[in-house]
């Protein structure tokens, strides 16, 4: 019982101490390291946060679209059994 106690106070612990773990301070770069360089054609280095921002394509929108009824599936071409 005592074991069960002190395992289950200390992951409670654990779990307040979690959010307190967190970033605040904006992101630098390494001490003696730089930035990457700028993107071929751009004005000026982009930032630590526009380098942390995500494309439409790298984070698309999700489709919430339900199914009402089973459906057949559709031929997938790329499905190709291992060689």
């Amino acid at each position: 019982m005592t074991r069960r106690f002190l395992a289950f106070a200390t992951m409670a612990a654990g779990l307040c101490l979690l959010p307190a773990c967190g970033q605040v301070a904006d992101l630098e770069p390494a001490a003696g390291k730089t930035l990457p360089p700028a993107p071929t054609g751009a004005d000026a280095q982009p930032d630590a946060k526009d380098l942390l921002k995500t494309e439409a394509q790298a984070a698309p929108q999700r489709s919430v679209e339900l199914r009402r009824r089973s459906e057949e599936r559709e031929d997938d071409p790329f499905d190709l059994p291992p060689e």
